[in-house]
């Protein structure tokens, strides 16, 4: 895979430092910058890649020292929720830019990360490629505005399977089995799932057919759940979008 050149991370928390994980393991050496931890830019040089993995709420003021640092060749990428290209353009006037979402499972280098790039430059599109491809998968967008839905979905989307997992563990427990019984369970069985959805061909709802005879058990739970889950899974992102929606508009 080859290199993205100098790279700089700014901000090293959950999402930032998943990916700083990844890029290490890959053989990059990114410069990391966390404002949290008292880090500095470097005295000199100027990055290939700037990588934001800041807080939405806290950017402005946490680039300010990289303002003059990116020069024309330079691509600025942001990973923050909500934060427009036309935002990153007010501060890097020169530089390109572009946005991605990856998702918390790039640790591992299996998240899925959407991109966006602001001119259809090939070597930048390279770039990202090779940049996040080292998390998983990458998807691209032609259309920033489907940002804050992707970001509710995928960005958001494994805080809500591992609330599932909670919520599947509460009810085992409720239903006779040990704490820790129930928890093994929840776990156990929605990676083992998730781990068949990825290797099988055939499409989610193809799968549930599959394990769920006539009258029985699983139909008996699925009659529960199915009437409320679309509709359930619906407002969350939506309310998710919204929030997404929220932070743009408060930069």
């Amino acid at each position: 895979m080859p290199g993205p050149g100098r790279l700089w991370l700014i901000g090293a928390g959950n999402m930032g430092g998943a990916l700083l994980a990844r890029w290490r393991a890959n053989g990059f050496d990114p410069v990391v910058v966390d404002p949290k931890l008292g880090g500095a830019v470097p005295a000199d040089g100027t990055p290939n890649i700037i990588v934001l993995a800041v807080k939405p709420q806290i950017w402005w003021a946490a680039s300010e020292s990289l303002a003059a640092r990116a020069g024309p060749d330079t691509l600025v990428v942001s990973i923050m929720a909500g934060i427009s290209i036309a935002a990153l353009r007010r501060r890097w006037p020169d530089a390109r830019v572009a946005r991605a979402m990856p998702n918390t499972p790039a640790s591992l280098g299996r998240g899925v990360t959407g991109l966006f790039l602001e001119a259809a430059d090939a070597g930048d599109r390279a770039r990202l490629d090779a940049l996040f491809a080292a998390a998983g998968a990458t998807v691209w967008l032609d259309d920033e505005s489907d940002f804050d839905a992707l970001t509710a979905v995928s960005g958001s989307g494994p805080g809500y399977v591992f609330a599932f997992i909670e919520a599947l563990a509460a009810a085992g427990k409720a239903a006779g089995l040990s704490p820790e019984v129930a928890a093994h369970l929840a776990r156990a069985t929605v990676t083992g799932a998730a781990a068949l959805a990825d290797a099988d061909d055939r499409s989610p709802a193809d799968l549930r057919t599959a394990v769920t005879s006539p009258n029985g058990t699983t139909a008996a739970g699925l009659a529960v759940l199915t009437p409320v889950l679309t509709d359930l899974m619906r407002e969350t992102v939506a309310a998710a979008q919204l929030r997404s929606r929220e932070l743009g508009r408060a930069e």
